[in-house]
């Protein structure tokens, strides 16, 4: 993918809160196509990182560029280059799931014909809750809906928040379906998670942060073959080295809030 045009590209990135630093200088690249892992212990900066690609909060110094277009000097044509999925989603509780998607749609400037919408819905499985309202839904039927709202208007860019967070193993493979079709379709994911074994398994590149600085960036078999032999490495491990004995190493075993 090196020869490939870059969709994010965030320099020097710095955010603050008061007089604590939560993003220190971080500098990193999601190029066309890829699904990029954004990796650290609570309280690394992975969701200040977000926010600020977002444009939720104004960095203290640094750049971020979606498709060429600045964050800091173009913030509407980002946000429209992007499409995120947070966490927890809360929509409207009341509408039904095509209620929704055409309010949101008509958000984007799009316009759905009854047939797009029943589309997008079988695409996401979700066919048989088209006239429930979202309070009747289960927790993994909002977040492949929630991955689908995201998805309306076609972003080449997609922010992931956890976005298997909670999910059984059904609903995990359903939902990383829809993202691998997002990629299949020329979008590009920058996701965090804090399953490691996902990481390893669906992540193009990966980036270590802990303390708002990178501390590793590479594929995962590239960081387990780079750092295997180190002795915090060999002392997280249980066996063969793993992308998580990589990360514990580097990051500390201590439990953070």
């Amino acid at each position: 993918m090196a020869d490939q045009a870059g969709i994010l590209e965030v320099e020097g990135l710095v955010v603050r809160y008061g007089t604590r630093t939560a993003v220190d200088g971080l500098d990193l690249s999601v190029e066309r196509g890829e699904i990029f892992g954004l990796l650290g212990p609570n309280g690394a900066g992975k969701t200040s990182t977000l926010s600020a690609i977002e444009g939720l909060l104004t960095p203290a110094a640094g750049t971020v560029k979606v498709v060429g277009h600045d964050a800091a000097r173009d913030p509407l044509s980002v946000r429209a280059l992007i499409g995120v999925q947070l966490q927890a989603s809360s929509f409207q509780a009341e509408l039904t799931l095509t209620e929704i998607l055409r309010l949101y749609a008509g958000l984007y400037g799009l316009t759905l014909s009854p047939d797009d919408v029943a589309g997008r819905l079988r695409r996401s499985g979700l066919q048989d809750e088209a006239t429930k309202r979202y309070k009747q839904t289960s927790g993994g039927q909002q977040q492949r809906f929630s991955l689908l709202v995201a998805m309306l208007h076609d972003p080449p860019l997609l922010l992931l928040d956890e976005p298997t967070a909670g999910l059984d193993p059904q609903a995990r493979r359903q939902l990383w379906s829809q993202i691998e079709r997002a990629r299949g379709e020329g979008g590009s994911i920058l996701l965090t998670t804090h399953s490691m074994e996902e990481a390893q398994s669906v992540c193009d590149r990966v980036a270590i942060i802990d303390r708002g600085q990178l501390v590793a960036l590479g594929t995962p078999a590239e960081l387990v073959a780079v750092h295997k032999d180190d002795p915090r490495v060999l002392a997280a491990a249980h066996g063969d080295v793993t992308l998580e004995d990589v990360f514990i190493g580097l990051t500390g075993d201590e439990i953070r809030d």
